[in-house]
């Protein structure tokens, strides 16, 4: 068996958890090429290279989630969750407690079925 200088080698985290990751030398050589050409740059371009990355991210998302009728598993997590606990589904999709959650909690203390629909409305939506 050969060994060219283009091998995966192991390396292990500095912080000494049990992940370990394969590198090759090429892709640590190219990693720190660029990182020291990005840290030549000027502060005007580096803004405008996070600029570029930012909208090629956000781009690459509304592409995801433009992606067609298939269900994410955070949404079908989320309608199980509403059937179960409604105002937890509600506050945990919108992120923090709003006028959303507040509204679910009031439907669902109120009449259960009331605050379960409006779960699956929020959810789903």
């Amino acid at each position: 068996m050969v060994f060219t200088s283009n091998a995966a080698i192991p390396s292990v985290s500095k912080n000494n958890d049990t992940t370990v990751s394969y590198t090759s030398k090429v892709d640590e050589k190219m990693v720190k090429d660029a990182m020291q050409a990005f840290n030549n740059l000027s502060k005007a371009e580096k803004k405008a290279r996070f600029g570029e990355v930012k909208s090629l991210v956000k781009n690459y998302h509304q592409q995801q989630n433009e992606g067609g009728s298939d269900i994410s598993t955070n949404t079908l997590l989320y309608a199980i969750l509403a059937i179960l606990l409604p105002p937890l589904a509600v506050g945990l999709h919108e992120g923090g407690i709003n006028n959303r959650f507040w509204i679910s909690l009031l439907l669902s203390l109120l009449f259960w079925l009331p605050g379960i629909i409006y779960a699956l409305v929020v959810v789903l939506t």
